[in-house]
């Protein structure tokens, strides 16, 4: 009778110690992953506005003949520095030189009658209608030698500024009309940048703001500012045009150049921030990152969406709140509900 009472007593001992020692077992196979963590913080931001637009000379001039005619000299090629007041082309003159001496002679006519008769009239033996006539005909004449000296001047085309020619539309020899725009001179010791806003970020730009504009031509970034903010909106688009000045140290930007500026709008914003690094996305293109249970000394998934990336730190706009203790080292080796130890 004592046996059967004691098998039953020595298998229930077998069972628990083999209970014991799985539990063991298993606990030994569990491994903390160290781990180092970031306690998430507010951060204060002025948001920024990001335009692309062409650069442009601060002045740019169209240049043309106020006369026509043929084409007879050019002192400049593209991309040659220019003074003010630098000859860059002629016009062939001899028609206007014609035209001029022949408005000389007249003038030399009309003095000399006007002499005549002004004896005449002292001695009162002109009348008054006679003598004012030939005053008007010789102020005529005048005028005219006076119009004949412009056309003759004005077949010399100079530069109005200090600048580059950045281009040059005809060639000795070609016959010109009057006002048709044949060379471009531009100001480029500063440049200005011309861009397009969306209505909707329009409220944060002011005249006076500081914008970092980026070359990608030259690889540079410059400073500049708006000194131009459009008051209406273009039609098609719904944008508004802005001008961003840049000083051109060297003369290196060129008209043309596509420019990035990005310009710090006056609103502020309070955002949370984490590093790049710490953010991982899975199978479903969903982003998420590893937040710490201090309470179990694990790390649990949590699902964010994301923001602007800024400084190699990403904006999040959900899934995370103030003081979460994110992971930000070690996290490729996590699991959600992995057991943690933090390392400094």
């Amino acid at each position: 009778m004592r046996h059967f009472l004691f098998y039953p007593v020595l298998i229930a001992l077998f069972l628990l110690s083999c209970k014991n020692k799985k539990k063991e077992s298993s606990d030994s196979n569990t491994t903390a992953i160290a781990v180092k963590t970031e306690e998430v913080q507010p951060t204060t931001l002025s948001s920024e506005v990001s335009v692309s637009g062409n650069v442009q000379g601060y002045t740019t001039v169209n240049l043309s003949f106020m006369v026509a005619g043929k084409i007879n000299y050019e002192s400049a090629k593209e991309g040659d520095n220019l003074a003010k007041g630098q000859l860059i082309a002629t016009l062939d003159p001899t028609n206007y030189a014609i035209a001029k001496g022949l408005a000389d002679v007249q003038v030399n006519s009309a003095a000399d009658e006007f002499s005549r008769l002004k004896i005449l009239h002292d001695r009162k033996s002109l009348s008054e209608d006679d003598f004012t006539k030939i005053s008007f005909s010789l102020q005529q004449a005048q005028l005219q030698q006076q119009m004949q000296q412009k056309n003759l001047s004005d077949t010399k085309l100079y530069s109005p500024i200090s600048g580059v020619l950045l281009k040059k539309q005809a060639e000795v020899g070609e016959i010109v009309a009057v006002g048709n725009p044949l060379f471009v001179v531009a100001d480029i010791r500063r440049v200005k940048v011309l861009a397009y806003v969306p209505e909707g970020e329009l409220h944060g730009i002011m005249i006076g703001q500081k914008a970092n504009v980026n070359i990608a031509a030259l690889d540079k970034t410059f400073t500049g500012k708006v000194t131009e903010v459009g008051s209406a909106a273009d039609a098609t688009s719904r944008a508004f045009t802005i001008k961003i000045e840049v000083e051109n140290p060297g003369m290196i930007i060129r008209p043309g150049m596509i420019a990035e500026a990005g310009i710090a709008a006056n609103n502020k914003k309070q955002v949370i921030l984490v590093p790049a690094e710490c953010v991982q996305q899975d199978l479903s293109n969903e982003s998420y990152v590893f937040v710490v249970d201090k309470a179990q000394n694990k790390a649990f998934k949590r699902r964010v969406s994301l923001g602007h990336v800024t400084d190699n730190q990403i904006e999040v706009l959900s899934g995370l709140s103030d003081h979460d203790e994110v992971v930000t080292g070690g996290q490729k080796s996590l699991s959600d509900g992995s057991l943690i130890t933090i390392i400094k």
